[in-house]
């Protein structure tokens, strides 16, 4: 049973099964699951998923054979009676008469006289109450019939094969739940009327749990762009909750307030403490402001803070890089809410590219912070003049190698030329009824 616990996918868990019982107990066998949720219906949908024999010659008849035989079968079957009995159905001789009499004519009926079954058995795969699915194993006219004691031990392997595929059809079901909601929060962006933004959310790999990475874009009541990225400590549902919170008392305050960035996230900070919500987070808020003349002159001011973030990135048109330093390092919220927070600023052309990201997109465990963060800088350099989304899914493809260790979340703004329509690869612009789509005359 190692091997089957080595993995929480349940159908990467019944190959290794079929593999581990040829030849042992059978020549070849076919194993079916009950599609999730199902269990306990009268009318279950069943799946073969798995199959094995232990001659080469004969696996792809085996596999016609499993992708055909549930819906050759007839209403009576030795499958479904293991089923619904949840008791060992053991044909120990004359197997393939057995078969003709539950399955209807055709090509399932064609691949078992081929195969030539002499003995079969079906046992039923049961866990905390519910029936799972069944492994049905056969044996050849030179194999003899499984025994007591080979049916014991099938009945042993079958219970615990059983608690670990349930163990992880729970997991990816939990899993999936924390997904959902995880991404229920991840709204569309705002897309003001010459700023287009681009978001992506990457969950860490089936093997790790859901995290707490968000982002967040949207815009105050006087027309200004804030963008958020932010990174819950840990790895669970429990993250995943606590970035809902954050994520919305940040928006709250950001709203009503007006604030600027080192200001949002000190009172963030201040009202997690009093909430009494423990948990140390990183996050990082910029808010693109223009005046007038900064308007005329084709430039935009980004005033940002972060609080432990990496730090964000600026790619002009021509792929000139640079990664923002901050006028004072941030703490991690939940640390010190009495430690002032600092805004620092920057004055960008239009025409660049502002991204903010998560640790997941630069961090591995083969790979450094800083070669990470080179990476990075290699890859924007390289994608700077692919539209916005390219230019994003190319990260996510070149950096973590796919799904990794971590989530991964990132957020990038293009700041548009003003003296044009915006261009269409943006996309329409989406702004609140009552708030203007261009950037506000903001010079605090």
């Amino acid at each position: 049973m190692t091997e089957l616990t080595r993995t929480l996918d349940a159908e990467v868990a019944v190959g290794r099964l079929a593999r581990l019982l040829c030849p042992t107990l059978a020549d070849w066998c076919v194993i079916s699951l009950v599609d999730d949720d199902e269990s306990r219906m009268r009318h279950r949908r069943l799946r073969d998923i798995g199959w094995w024999h232990t001659d080469p010659d004969h696996a792809a008849l085996v596999q016609e054979y499993a992708a055909t035989r549930i819906g050759a079968l007839r209403s009576s079957s030795m499958l479904m009676d293991a089923m619904d009995s949840g008791q060992v159905v053991h044909v120990p001789s004359d197997a393939l008469t057995a078969l003709h009499r539950v399955l209807e004519p055709g090509r399932a009926r064609e691949l078992a006289d081929l195969l030539a079954p002499e003995s079969l058995t079906v046992m039923p795969l049961q866990s905390r109450g519910r029936t799972l699915g069944a492994v049905s194993l056969f044996n050849g006219p030179q194999r003899p019939a499984l025994s007591d004691a080979q049916r014991a031990t099938l009945t042993e392997v079958a219970s615990a094969a059983a608690v670990v595929l349930d163990n992880a059809r729970l997991y990816r079901r939990q899993r999936d739940v924390a997904l959902t909601f995880q991404r229920s929060l991840l709204t569309a962006p705002v897309e003001p009327d010459h700023v287009e933004v681009a978001v992506r959310y990457q969950p860490a790999a089936e093997g790790a749990q859901v995290g707490g990475d968000w982002y967040d874009a949207f815009l105050q009541p006087d027309g200004s762009t804030m963008l958020v990225i932010g990174d819950v400590v840990g790895h669970d549902i429990e993250a995943a909750a606590v970035m809902a919170q954050l994520r919305s008392m940040l928006r709250g305050i950001a709203v009503v307030t007006q604030d600027s960035p080192a200001e949002v996230l000190a009172h963030l900070d201040a009202a997690a403490r009093t909430l009494r919500i423990t948990t140390m987070a990183s996050a990082l808020v910029a808010r693109l402001e223009q005046t007038d003349r900064e308007r005329e002159l084709g430039v935009t001011r980004v005033r940002w803070a972060a609080a432990g973030h990496p730090p964000p990135m600026v790619v002009t048109e021509h792929g000139e890089v640079t990664a923002l330093v901050a006028q004072a390092p941030g703490l991690l919220l939940g640390i010190d809410p009495q430690r002032p927070r600092v805004d620092s600023e920057v004055v960008l052309e239009r025409g660049t590219t502002l991204l903010m990201y998560t640790d997941g997109l630069i961090e591995r465990r083969t790979r450094s912070i800083r070669d990470g963060m080179a990476a990075l800088q290699d890859a924007l350099s390289r994608h700077a003049r692919r539209d916005l989304d390219s230019l994003c899914d190319r990260l996510l493809a070149e950096l973590p190698a796919g799904p990794g260790d971590d989530d991964v979340a990132l957020i990038a703004a293009r700041l548009h030329p003003q003296d044009r329509p915006r261009p269409p690869e943006a996309g329409p612009n989406v702004v609140p009824p009552d708030v203007p789509d261009d950037e506000a005359d903001i010079s605090a």
